[in-house]
């Protein structure tokens, strides 16, 4: 059973208030709490206790899959390895995400490596949301890892979401993008405080007709530190585009560090960068609507971040 604390984290990182319908495995403060399968799709735990295999049958369409992870107990330290097996001329939906409660003095960490087999034609939209809460000292730490295996003709999406509470992160995703298939990335993310966050990206398109379009929008507040470093190498007739759109405030940092290694003459990659403040005439404008300068910053930093 859930408390309510651990309820109130899974409403933050997967948007759930019941159960949802469908395929979906809950764990909490490292142990499963919850499971349901359907006919098309199986949740295995990994015999070695390290996780859970993800099998979506051959021509699964409409059907969605929720593996939320809440962590409420201070001091608790893991790594869990989920493996994705998806089948061919699949769509479907896969919600993941983590959220940390901590009151204690002893740092939480959850790191998830998740791994990505998608079959051909097939299409999955993917959203990990990340989410931190709690007045103790200890720190909120989530590292994940994400690795996606493309076949030919598929389309991958993905939502990175953090917005709040997380003290510090390290995202690593890799992808290999084959002939005729699509790897779409949009990165949200907010620091405040000393938070830390960085972002890795590497894309390798290795097949005629792939595609890549990473991009990532974040805010740094206060003295927080960002890192975007996204490589996207063209071994083929490809595309390829990486963006990193930031807000810097305060005394924080941002470094973006897009990479581009082109591999074959028909390679076509760009790269695009740009860091700033808020514009004045923005909060200039609201401020004559009648909302304070904090009120003004937060609407500008809630539309940028939509």
């Amino acid at each position: 059973m859930l408390d309510e604390i651990q309820k109130n984290l899974i409403e933050e990182v997967a948007d759930l208030h019941t159960m949802p319908e469908g395929a979906y495995n809950i764990r909490a403060n490292g142990v499963a709490a919850a499971r349901n399968t359907t006919a098309n799709i199986d949740i295995v735990s990994k015999e070695d206790g390290t996780g859970i295999d993800i099998k979506i049958k051959d021509g699964t369409v409409n059907e969605s899959v929720h593996i939320p992870v809440v962590l409420s107990q201070s001091g608790l330290k893991e790594t869990v390895y989920n493996d994705f097996y998806i089948g061919e001329n699949c769509d479907v939906t896969i919600v993941a995400g983590c959220g940390i409660h901590n009151c204690g003095v002893q740092d939480s960490e959850h790191d998830g490596i998740h791994r990505f087999f998608v079959g051909k034609n097939s299409k999955i939209k993917y959203v990990e949301k990340h989410y931190g809460e709690g007045d103790g000292t200890g720190k909120k730490i989530l590292n994940p890892v994400t690795e996606v295996y493309q076949e030919e003709g598929s389309y991958v999406e993905m939502e990175m979401v953090q917005i709040k509470g997380v003290d510090s992160t390290i995202r690593t995703t890799n992808a290999k993008v084959p002939a005729g298939a699509t790897m779409i990335v949009r990165e949200r993310l907010m620091t405040h405080g000393d938070q830390m966050a960085k972002s890795i990206y590497n894309v390798e398109l290795v097949g005629d007709g792939s595609s890549a379009d990473v991009v990532s929008r974040s805010v740094a507040k206060d003295t927080s530190e960002q890192v975007f470093d996204a490589v996207i190498s063209g071994e083929a007739a490809c595309h390829g585009h990486a963006e990193c759109d930031a807000i810097i405030m305060g005394d924080s940092r941002v470094l973006a560090i897009p990479k581009l290694d082109a591999k074959c003459v028909d390679a076509e990659l760009v790269h695009e960068a740009a860091i700033g403040k808020i514009a004045g005439e923005q909060l200039i404008k609201l401020m004559t609507l009648g909302l304070s300068e904090e009120e003004a910053e937060e609407q500008i930093v809630s539309g940028f971040l939509r």
